[in-house]
């Protein structure tokens, strides 16, 4: 008791575990090196992994001007390795040993007992190690001297006993055959040393792509290293109510277990389901059910359980479809699993269901055959497919099978735009595989769409005639108003005067069709009711808003208020300091991501366009780089839309701008070029560090030829 009170707690800190990155997470373990440089600050020339033994090989760049780097030995060392001709092949092809080869070991084989930990606004976040690698300098650049010096050797002896080598005998050869092997034999072969090396050795290098501590993509991934829901769901383990604990403690005999009935596989006990976590409560619910409302899911769970909880949980093994919850496909169809029918690995499967779930979140109904004509699957795994989650009706197709539960819908605003903004991710990544064309595509919804009816062949054609006659009054008004401009007198320059709509009736009616033709993000606005709505937007001239702006989220606002571009441009800016090199659909990921972590309400929900978004990249000091792309290139039109900062107000400043007027007139570009054309405008020899951080700022090397970021095709 005395020692209890002599050292009182001082603070409380809550623990969560974090399994995002449960079983991907590394520790890398570098040799020791000054406190003042970290690895971060060397450049990474390469990296790659082979995953099945964890091993990892990087290299890395060495400062070959620092004051203790030995450039004699250096220069022998090299000159050892690759000889006097450098080629391509050559390990050190500056003829100067300038980079080192790090390979890793693995200092334990139980990681369990260890985790990363984060520590923010008080909290502690904890994510499971999956493997701890220490690195070590690789000599392998020794063998390789070595084995250029026995060659030589070789050549030289050969070269000297060829002058007086007679012919040789004949000598006559036996030829034996090997007995068959018996089981025990193999065994013994797989077992051996030998044999183990040689599966090691046949085990290929998966290259990766290296992202700096300061990296965009990096700081996305670090978010992972946070719990998901700080009082949800992810953190039932640490979380145990007093019967779980004495559970815990002391479990029961395993008599007792015996003598427990066991129920068929097949069939779920809801007592003992509510005896576990509620995140394995709702996923082995969704997968059981396939669909299911949010309410009935509440039901089940029971009344003492937080309707927020469920909702972060649901949202990480089911998507939203017509305001109902479909149970996601990997869960169904997990990693190394194929298809029973045709043997299809679950890649495929999850890439076909998730086709089948993105048109139910467009229509009511799904035809088979387009579905099995868009996915190439055979018919058994599309019909599975359609009977999780729909009905058949005779001679009309495959219904969805629960109604639209439009009260879901009103609740949860914020989770709709969330998973709003899942499905556009899911809808770009299916064009991309099977080739959609955008033209074809229905148009996207804002959200969750109401139900759709099902119109008659005479319905169709009475909506069309009233469309056609809306839009026809829209362009004679639109026309008038154009005239009533021209006959105006010229007044002061700078001067506009605003227009006031002829009544509400006619402002009601812009509206309607304002909103009936336009799109989310990544379509375009070709309708004239919607491209005359769009001319008003932002305050933008109709030649500029007319060439298809699309909107972020969203219907556009009418314009851009003072709080929505400030907040626009300070994200642009601060984008660009990370990142030097954009592409617009990189730009608009990470818009998205940005858009995720605010909170509702925030102004940027208001509705960013493209137009607007590009407007404020130019406003910020970038310039559109125009890279000539080949004819055959499979980059979208967002991908090929490349932009840069001119300036930053640092050293490297001119010599940024240097490679990106090379990248205005080449695809791509080799190192040598590159180095010899920000000699020859700067006007001085630029050292191999300086060349290297331009080059890491702008660019990726793959194959060795140097991309701008973002252009690199796969």
């Amino acid at each position: 008791m005395a020692n209890e009170e002599d050292d009182p707690v001082v603070q409380e800190i809550d623990v969560y575990l974090a399994k995002s990155l449960a079983e991907k997470l590394y520790l890398f373990q570098y040799p020791v090196r000054p406190a003042s440089m970290t690895y971060d600050d060397i450049p990474h020339l390469s990296a790659k992994i082979k995953p099945k033994q964890q091993k990892v090989e990087l290299e890395m760049a060495i400062d070959t001007l620092n004051p203790n780097y030995c450039r004699s030995k250096g220069e022998q060392i090299a000159l050892n390795v690759d000889g006097a001709c450098a080629d391509e092949s050559s390990t050190y092809s500056s003829k100067l040993m300038d980079k080192q080869t790090f390979c890793s070991s693995q200092s334990t084989s139980n990681t369990a007992r260890y985790a990363a930990a984060l520590y923010r606004q008080g909290e502690l976040h904890l994510t499971p190690l999956h493997g701890i690698l220490q690195l070590r300098p690789s000599f392998s650049y020794l063998d390789k001297a070595d084995a250029k010096h026995r060659e030589r050797e070789a050549a030289n002896e050969a070269g000297d006993s060829s002058q007086d080598e007679a012919e040789e005998d004949v000598k006559q050869i036996t030829v034996r055959f090997s007995r068959p092997e018996s089981e025990q034999a193999r065994q013994r072969r797989v077992q051996s040393y030998e044999f183990l090396q040689k599966k090691h050795a046949e085990e290929p290098w998966v290259h990766l792509h290296y992202y700096g501590l300061r990296d965009s993509r990096s700081e996305h991934e670090r978010q992972y290293l946070l719990c998901q829901g700080s009082s949800g769901v992810e953190n039932t383990e640490l979380v145990k109510s007093p019967s779980e604990y004495l559970m815990m403690l002391m479990p029961p005999s395993p008599e007792e277990e015996k003598d427990k009935p066991v129920a068929p596989s097949n069939v779920l006990s809801m007592a003992q389901l509510r005896t576990l976590p509620l995140a394995d409560q709702i996923k082995i619910l969704m997968k059981n059910v396939k669909v299911m409302p949010f309410a009935n899911l509440m039901s089940l769970l029971g009344p003492s359980i937080d309707s927020v909880a469920v909702l972060r949980g649901i949202q990480k093994v089911a998507m939203l479809v017509q305001g109902n919850w479909v149970v996601k496909s990997d869960i169904l169809y997990p990693k190394d699993s194929s298809s029973p029918h045709s043997g299809v690995p679950a890649e495929v499967l999850c890439r076909g269901r998730d086709f089948v779930m993105w048109k139910f979140t467009q229509s009511r109904w799904v035809v088979r055959k387009e579905v099995a004509a868009v996915t190439k699957l055979c018919t058994e795994d599309v019909k599975d497919f359609l009977e999780h989650m729909a009905v058949v009706r005779i001679n009309k197709g495959w219904e969805f099978l629960l109604p639209y539960d439009g009260e879901f819908i009103r609740k949860h605003p914020d989770v709709v735009q969330r998973q709003h903004m899942l499905w556009t991710g899911i809808q770009a990544k299916l064009e991309k595989v099977y080739n959609l064309v955008k033209e074809s595509l229905p148009k996207k919804s804002d959200g969750q769409s109401g139900p759709a009816a099902l119109l008659s062949g005479d319905q169709r054609v009475q909506v069309a005639k009233s469309k056609a006659q809306q839009k026809h009054a829209l362009l004679e008004r639109e026309l008038q108003r154009r005239k009533e401009q021209l006959r105006a007198p010229a007044g002061l320059p700078g001067v506009r005067i605003k227009e006031e709509p002829v009544s509400e009736e006619g402002e009601d009616e812009e509206d309607r069709e304002a909103e009936e033709d336009q799109e989310p993000m990544d379509t375009s606005l070709t309708s004239l009711g919607g491209s005359l709505h769009n001319r008003l937007a932002n305050g933008l001239p109709s030649g500029r808003a007319a060439g298809g702006d699309s909107f972020n989220g969203h219907p556009p606002p009418g314009c851009a208020s003072a709080p929505v571009a400030q907040e626009l441009r300070a994200f642009v800016e601060a984008t660009f300091q990370r990142q030097f090199v954009l592409t617009l659909s990189e730009l608009k990921r990470l818009f998205n991501l940005h858009l995720a972590s605010l909170p509702p309400g925030h102004t940027l929900f208001s509705g960013i366009s493209d137009r607007m978004l590009q407007d404020t990249v130019l406003a910020a000091g970038c310039k559109q780089i125009l890279v000539p792309f080949p004819p055959q290139t499979a980059a979208s039109p967002d991908e090929q839309k490349v932009f840069a900062l001119w300036e930053s107000g640092d050293m490297s400043d001119q010599h940024r701008q240097v490679l990106l007027e090379i990248f205005s007139k080449n695809y791509r570009v080799r190192r040598n070029m590159i180095q010899s054309r920000l000699t020859q405008e700067c006007g001085e020899d630029l050292s191999k560090q300086e060349v290297d951080k331009v080059l890491k700022d702008c660019c990726v090397s793959c194959g060795g030829m140097w991309y701008l970021k973002g252009t690199v095709q796969s």
